[in-house]
C-alpha cells in the first residue's frame, strides 16, 4: 500500500452531493483515495466528530485594487489570504481592474505584481473591463480567456467603471464566442445619480440616505436590463451580490424561460438591514456597500433564494476600508455625505461561518447546500472544477475541518483581515473551520498560522461553460 503524506481519519464527509463517513488519503497535494479505513500515512489528522469539507471558494473579493480617488484597501495579498485561510477558504477570486486607458495586459501584470509572493491560499483573477475599445474586445479579452481568465465583471454603476448597453453587448458577444463567464453589477447608474442629487439638495447627505439612493427598483431595472441584453445575445451571465426581492423575481422568471441567468448573494444581505446605515454619527458608513442591506422582511427572500437554486453561489464582496483612518471610509472627512464614502465592508474571513451556523446548524439547508454554494458551484461556474470545489480523486487536497460544537462570538479582535472592525460584531456562531488545508499543506490548525506567505498558487482556469450542466 502506497504511503500517504496525509490522512484524515474518521471524519464525516460531506460534497454537494453526499455526506458520509470515510477516511481521506492525500498524495503530492492532491487526493489519492477514499476509504472507509486508511492507514500508512506520514501524519494522521483525527477528525472524529467533524465534518470534512471541500475548502471554501471565495469567488468575489477585493484586495489591494485601486479605488480612483484617495482611499486606499486595508488589504492587501497577504492580509486578505491569511483571512481568507482562518475562515475556511482556500481559493479566492479577487478582481484585477482595467482603469479607463489601461491596456488589459498591464492591468492583468499590474496584479500578479500585487500578488505575487503573497499569497497563502490559490487564487485566480477576475477581469474588470472598463474601456472596452476594439482591441481588447478583439484581441486583450479572447487572449486573457485563451490564458485561463476565464471570467470577467462588468459595471452599470460607479462614473468610473459603467458601460452603456452597447458596450455591454459588444463584450457579452464576445464572451460567448470565447466561452467566457461575464459577471454584471447590475444598478441603474442613471435613476442613483438623480436620487442623490434630490437627497443632497433637501440636505440628507448621512449614511443612511446611501439606502435611499439606492432601493430595489434601481437594481430590478437594472437586473432586467441585464437579463434582456443576456437573452438578445444568446450566452450566460452571472448577476452579482443580489440584494433582494424585487431582482431575485426578475432573475427567476428568466430562468424559468430557460434563460441561463445565474446569481450570486453575499452575507450583508443575510445578516443585516438598512437599520445598520441609521446610526450616530458617521458610524452608518462601516456598512455603505451597493446594492445596500435591504429591510429583514427582504432577507427570507435571499434566504429562499440559496436553498431554492436561484442563487448558484455565497461570496463576501470583501471590499475592506479601515473605519478610523484618513485613507478609509473617512477619506472625505466624517461629514463628507453618503456619495463620497467608499463602498464595501469586509467578510472574506466570517462569510463561511456566517452561513453554516445560520444555514446548516439552525436548519435552513443541509449540509451538501452549503457545499455547493461555498465551493463546488463557484467552481464550475468560474472553470476551476474539478481541481477545486471537489472531494474526489485526483483533485486538489484542498480540504477544511468544521468542528460543528464550537461556538464562537464574532468580534474583531479574533478576525485576521487589516480592517478596524466587522460588520459582524456580537454575533454568535456555531459550527468553525478548525484546520484548513490547502493542496495538502495545513495551512491553519486551531487557531496557529502554520502556511507561509507565497505558497499560494495562481490558478489558470478552464473555460466555464464546459462545466455548468446541472446547476439550473
Amino acid at each position: 500500500m502506497a504511503e500517504f503524506d496525509l490522512v484524515i481519519k474518521n471524519g464525516k464527509i460531506a460534497t454537494s452531493s453526499d455526506v458520509f463517513d470515510a477516511d481521506l488519503g492525500i498524495i503530492d497535494g492532491r487526493i489519492a483515495a477514499i476509504a472507509s479505513s486508511l492507514d500508512n500515512g506520514k501524519r494522521e489528522i483525527d477528525a472524529s466528530g467533524k465534518f470534512v469539507l471541500p475548502g471554501g471558494i471565495d469567488a468575489h473579493c477585493h484586495f489591494d485594487q485601486p479605488t480612483g480617488d484617495d482611499s486606499i484597501m486595508a488589504d492587501d495579498f497577504l492580509t486578505g489570504t491569511r483571512s481568507a485561510a482562518y475562515g475556511g477558504t482556500t481559493t479566492i477570486i479577487p478582481f484585477a481592474l482595467q482603469m479607463q486607458g489601461q491596456s488589459l495586459p498591464d492591468a492583468i501584470k499590474d496584479y500578479h505584481l500585487r500578488a505575487d509572493g503573497k499569497c497563502y491560499i490559490d487564487y485566480a483573477f477576475h477581469l474588470i473591463i472598463t474601456d472596452p475599445t476594439p482591441q481588447l474586445t478583439g484581441q486583450d479579452l479572447p487572449a486573457a480567456i485563451a490564458d485561463g481568465y476565464t471570467s470577467f465583471k462588468i459595471y452599470m454603476t460607479y462614473d468610473s467603471l459603467k458601460l452603456n448597453d452597447r458596450q455591454i453587448l459588444d463584450l457579452l458577444a464576445t464572451a460567448k464566442k470565447e466561452g467566457a463567464m461575464p459577471m454584471i453589477h447590475a444598478e441603474n447608474a442613471d435613476c442613483i445619480d438623480w436620487l442623490t442629487s434630490q437627497l443632497e439638495a433637501d440636505g440628507k447627505t448621512a449614511p443612511f440616505y446611501h439606502t435611499q439612493a439606492r432601493p430595489a427598483l434601481v437594481e430590478r431595472e437594472a437586473t432586467h436590463r441585464a437579463v434582456t441584453l443576456s437573452e438578445l445575445v444568446g450566452t450566460p451571465v452571472l448577476i452579482v451580490h443580489v440584494s433582494g426581492k424585487e431582482a431575485l423575481e426578475q432573475i427567476r422568471m428568466a430562468q424559468n424561460r430557460g434563460i441561463p441567468i445565474y446569481a450570486e448573494t453575499c452575507p450583508q444581505y443575510l445578516f443585516l438591514s438598512g437599520d445598520a446605515l441609521d446610526q450616530e454619527g458617521f458610524e452608518g458608513a462601516k456598512c455603505v456597500c451597493s446594492p445596500p442591506p435591504r429591510d429583514e422582511a427582504n432577507q427570507k427572500f435571499v434566504w429562499r433564494s440559496l436553498i431554492n437554486g436561484t442563487c448558484q453561489i455565497f461570496s463576501s464582496d470583501h471590499a475592506p476600508f479601515k473605519f478610523e483612518d484618513d485613507a478609509g471610509k473617512k477619506v472625505n472627512g466624517e461629514e463628507a455625505p453618503f456619495s463620497k464614502i467608499p463602498n464595501g465592508i469586509p467578510g472574506v474571513e466570517t462569510r463561511l461561518p456566517l452561513l453554516f451556523s445560520a444555514g446548516v446548524m439552525e436548519g435552513r439547508m443541509d449540509l451538501t447546500r452549503f457545499v455547493a454554494l461555498t465551493s463546488t458551484n463557484p467552481a464550475k461556474l468560474y472553470g476551476l472544477y474539478p481541481q477545486k470545489g471537489s472531494l474526489t480523486v485526483g483533485s486538489d487536497a484542498d480540504i477544511v475541518i468544521w468542528d460543528p460544537d464550537k461556538h464562537v462570538q464574532i468580534n474583531n479582535e479574533i478576525l485576521h483581515h487589516a480592517v478596524d472592525y466587522t460588520p459582524y460584531e456580537g454575533i454568535d456562531v456555531q459550527g468553525w473551520p478548525v484546520t484548513v488545508i490547502s493542496r495538502g499543506d495545513v495551512v491553519v490548525d486551531y487557531g496557529e498560522l502554520i502556511g507561509k506567505p507565497g505558497r499560494g498558487h495562481f490558478i489558470h482556469r478552464t473555460k466555464p461553460l464546459e462545466t455548468l450542466h446541472g446547476l439550473l
